[in-house]
């Protein structure tokens, strides 16, 4: 992966399984490729980037219709209004247009003007531009203070 070292992160063994703490949750969940790769953005973006931890939730649910779908974390604005949803795929799955299909049904619900998308190594932040009506993508992550 190209983020920071995360050496924080709580590691533990449970009932044969393996765990790490997510610090949003506030609680153990199972480590699998996916998660290493939440735990590691988040802690980027509140370490790096400045993104307060009690603005960011992870496994939000939303519902479309009779389908209940969950996205990875989205993030709030002061006002607890969604100003951002962020996708994580495990390393070896590539950031392609489906991944940003995926994340834009999420949007249908949610309306936010930024979306993030990563696997590790692959990082894509899309800025939704209010003036053209189209998606634009941004050369980097924006600090917290930016958006």
């Amino acid at each position: 992966m190209n983020l920071p070292p995360y050496d924080k992160m709580k590691i533990r063994q449970e009932n044969g399984k393996t765990l790490v703490l997510d610090i949003l949750r506030r609680k153990y969940v199972r480590l699998t490729p996916e998660e290493i790769v939440r735990q590691c953005f988040v802690n980027f973006l509140v370490e790096y980037k400045g993104y307060p931890t009690a603005l960011i939730g992870n496994e939000v649910q939303l519902t479309v219709g009779e389908k209940k779908l969950r996205c990875d974390s989205v993030l709030y604005d002061r006002d607890m209004q969604p100003r951002m949803i962020i996708e994580y795929k495990a390393p070896d799955i590539e950031i392609t247009e489906k991944v940003l299909h995926q994340i834009l049904s999420y949007n249908t619900q949610l309306n936010v003007k930024y979306l993030m998308m990563s696997n590790g190594t692959q990082h894509v932040c899309l800025r939704y531009n209010d003036e053209s009506g189209r998606w634009e993508f941004m050369p980097e992550i924006p600090n917290y203070n930016d958006l």
